[in-house]
């Protein structure tokens, strides 16, 4: 499959099977998001992965319950990957501070792309939450306060065929050459 192929299969998944993600598909996820870029190389990047009960099953209702409910569907995710922000290089903090932009979070943000990106070539569909409760989160799994949970990647396989057609605006619309100054 052609990288743009997928791009446009890769879509938020939010009914599951309960069909087990085998370890090495999510060893090869994990392997696509060590490899992705981050300011100054940081790789301020830590996964914890709940494939297992009752740490999958706790997971999802320390996370998802509540007022956090909305995203209550991922309950039923086979894989829950939480996406911890530690800390990047001073080199990148100090540009990022200057600059007004928290590079470590556009790092984690790409990382957490290549783990979908790679669970869509393998046939596993993928959903990214930022919507979750993160002090039951950081509770739950003993994460430091001077990490940040970002988001939270579910996994699994379909429940259903999916595959409707993405709706997005037109390349015209988001692209600009040569502008005049």
């Amino acid at each position: 499959m052609n990288f743009l192929d997928l791009a446009n299969r890769r879509h938020s998944l939010r009914k599951y099977a309960a069909t087990p993600v085998p370890r090495a598909i999510l060893d090869r996820c994990l392997e696509a998001a060590r490899l992705a870029p981050s300011a100054c190389n940081s790789q301020p990047w830590h996964f914890i992965v709940a494939d297992r009960e009752p740490l999958r099953t706790q997971l999802a209702a320390a996370a998802f319950s509540g007022l956090y409910s909305m995203n209550a569907f991922a309950k039923s995710a086979p894989v829950l990957i939480v996406a911890i922000r530690t800390s990047s290089r001073a080199s990148a903090a100090i540009g990022g501070a200057v600059r007004g932009i928290q590079y470590g979070l556009i790092d984690v943000a790409i990382a957490c792309e290549h783990i979908v990106l790679q669970a869509a070539e393998d046939g596993v569909g993928s959903c990214w939450l930022g919507w979750f409760n993160e002090k039951a989160v950081r509770k739950l799994l003993g994460i430091s306060r001077t990490n940040r949970v970002d988001t939270i990647i579910s996994l699994g396989y379909p429940a259903e065929e999916t595959g409707r057609p993405k709706i997005r605006r037109e390349l015209d619309a988001i692209r600009t050459f040569n502008p005049e100054p």
